[in-house]
C-alpha cells in the first residue's frame, strides 16, 4: 500500500504513531508512513484517540471522520479519512 491511497469513502493513510512524545505533531515521513507523534501514553486507546484528533485538526474535519482501521494495538497504522480527496490529504499533511 502507498502512504496515501484514494477509497470509494475518501482515503486512507498508513502512519507510525510515537507515543509518549513532547507534543502533539505530524513530523514527516519515515520511510513510506506518515510519522505522528502524541503526547497520549499507548494505553486505553488514548494514544488511538490522540492521532486521530490531530489528524482532524490539521484536516480541519471532524474527528468523527477519522477512523483507525487496522494497527488499534499496533504502532503502524493505517487510518480512514472520509469525505475527503487524497489531493487535499496530500497539501495539508505534507505527502507528495
Amino acid at each position: 500500500m502507498k502512504t496515501i491511497e484514494r477509497t470509494c469513502n475518501g482515503v486512507k493513510i498508513i502512519v507510525k504513531v510515537v507515543p509518549n512524545a513532547s507534543r502533539d505533531e505530524i513530523s514527516g515521513m519515515i520511510g513510506d508512513r506518515l510519522k505522528v507523534r502524541v503526547k497520549s501514553a499507548p494505553e486505553s486507546g488514548k494514544a488511538n484517540k490522540a492521532v486521530c484528533e490531530l489528524i482532524a485538526g490539521v484536516l480541519q474535519l471532524n474527528v468523527r471522520q477519522v477512523i483507525i482501521c487496522s494497527g488499534n494495538t499496533n504502532q503502524i497504522k493505517t487510518v480512514e479519512i472520509k469525505d475527503i480527496s487524497v489531493t487535499t490529504v496530500a497539501e495539508k499533511l505534507g505527502l507528495k
